[in-house]
């Protein structure tokens, strides 16, 4: 039979080394009902915003956690009834009431009318945050298409109400990249902001004294504030030189000129079938889908200097661990050591700085990292981000990248780790040509030369085991040449 029963649903874990997470904002209030994944509320950790769906069919009773409150994980978010299927056992010595009404009547046991069942519900897949199934399963459930527009009836009549063209939005904050209302109505606030920005200004004087203005942390920038002050827990060892990209710069023409058509825009595809196919014997490995946000045209140095680095990662063990979370500060420290190279980047949004990572950059081509930067550059743009768990996983890399030469011309920087970030960092500076008087036969030469600086936690890494790990990467960097004997 079926029991309405009392279920609180408690805020999982969504990422190492994040403990709480506050609530942005509810999509539902009491006594709403609810279906399986249906949004329940927004909230915003030290490294992303996440929108959480309800596992459970039911009706919302109560709210646990106010908007602009901060939830611990394993604590609850919120109670919902729900409709749970109960077996009844009853005593051999009590008779039922249809066993007394069958006796009085005179039916055997056999010859009374057989009670209907009730059918069990069908099953449903698995939900996200469902703790019994396997990261895999998380990532395939949270994955996005991104060949169509994702959007449900209302939302396209909203859209359509406000003259708004759907594909601007793509992908948008909801599951599976699918557009929803708060992302029209977000994208309709940029456009009212600018108006009465403009507005402002026009109207206000000259003569208006200055005067000091009072502004407030948004969630993302006090995140940082806290994570940045965490920062202070890790003692830095700090690393700096120079990487010479000439030899990169010769062949990176040839690199540009044989993209994979895949990673091309639909645009520059061929028009017409050539009149002999590859596949006409057997048909060629089909192509990754390439979502359109991953296009691109052009190479540039980013993409090469990550695979190199992953090549360097592959060789030092070290560079591939991270501190294995603990629940009792009274235990040894242990380091986790992942087989293969996960790498963060520091990625600055319009809405605050998130680090996505890239895992397993050492089993993809130069040409998919490239695809993959394009990818996650493109979400972080989205207001609000649209970055989700697919590009913000639960572990983080172990290695960060923040390219700030794409900003700036600056000599050298100062990168900060955070706890749950890694074990080491590098900023990336722009590339210059400079004359070297070290090269040829005395009278120098022309080279193309990249500074970057290294920040390690120096309770992990020691000195000496940042900087020959940074010249192992330079062999890669100075030598890409080894990549064809590695068969990329």
């Amino acid at each position: 039979m079926l029991s309405r029963v009392h279920k609180t649903f408690k805020l999982a874990d969504i990422g190492e080394g994040i403990t709480e997470c506050e609530v942005i904002r509810w999509s539902v209030n009491p006594p709403d009902s609810i279906a399986a994944f249906d949004a329940l509320c927004e909230v915003q950790s030290d490294k992303a915003s996440v929108e959480i769906t309800s596992p459970f069919d039911g009706t919302v009773k109560e709210l646990l956690v106010k908007e602009g409150e901060v939830a611990r994980v394993g604590s609850g978010l919120c109670i919902i009834e729900v409709d749970e299927e109960v077996a009844v056992s009853l005593e051999e010595d009590a008779p039922s009431a249809s066993q007394q009404n069958n006796a009085s009547s005179g039916l055997q046991p056999s010859e009374a009318k057989p009670k209907e069942q009730t059918p069990f519900p069908t099953k449903r897949r698995p939900h996200p945050l469902d703790p019994n199934i396997s990261p895999e399963q998380q990532l395939l459930l949270l994955g996005r298409n991104h060949a169509n527009v994702l959007a449900t009836p209302s939302v396209r009549h909203f859209a359509k109400q406000k003259d708004v063209e759907l594909s601007l939005l793509v992908p948008g904050s909801g599951k599976a990249g699918r557009i929803e209302k708060r992302d029209i109505e977000a994208y309709l606030q940029i456009g009212i902001s600018a108006t009465n920005t403009n507005s402002a200004t026009s109207t206000t004087s000259k003569d208006d004294p200055a005067e000091d203005a009072i502004v407030e942390f948004g969630r993302t920038r006090w995140n940082m504030y806290r994570a940045m002050t965490k920062s202070l827990e890790i003692p830095h060892f700090g690393y700096s030189t120079s990487l010479d990209l000439t030899v990169l710069h010769e062949i990176l023409p040839i690199i540009n000129s044989h993209i994979p058509r895949h990673y091309l825009p639909t645009s520059l595809h061929p028009p017409h079938t050539p009149a002999f196919s590859p596949s006409a014997i057997y048909p060629q490995p089909a192509s990754p889908d390439v979502p359109s946000s991953g296009h691109y045209t052009k190479l540039t140095y980013l993409p090469i200097l990550l695979k190199t680095l992953s090549k360097a990662m592959l060789e030092w063990p070290l560079f591939r661990s991270s501190i294995t979370p603990s629940t009792s500060t009274s235990d040894k420290p242990t380091l986790t050591v992942r087989p293969n190279a996960d790498i963060s980047i520091a990625l600055s949004t319009p809405t605050g700085l998130y680090t996505p990572t890239l895992q397993r950059v050492n089993t993809h081509s130069v040409y998919s990292v490239a695809s993959q930067l394009k990818h996650i550059s493109h979400l972080g743009r989205q207001i609000p981000s649209g970055l989700t768990p697919a590009e913000m996983p639960k572990r983080g890399g172990t290695v960060t990248v923040s390219n700030v030469g794409g900003i700036g011309a600056g000599e050298g920087a100062s990168p900060v780790l955070v706890p749950g970030t890694g074990i080491a960092i590098v900023a990336i500076g722009r590339a210059k040509w400079i004359w070297d008087v070290d090269r040829g036969d005395g009278s120098g030469e022309r080279r193309l030369k990249v500074n970057v600086s290294w920040s390690a936690d120096h309770r992990v890494v020691e000195g000496a085991e940042l900087v020959a790990f940074i010249e192992s990467w330079r062999s890669w960097v100075e030598h890409p040449q080894r990549l064809i004997a590695e068969g990329v």
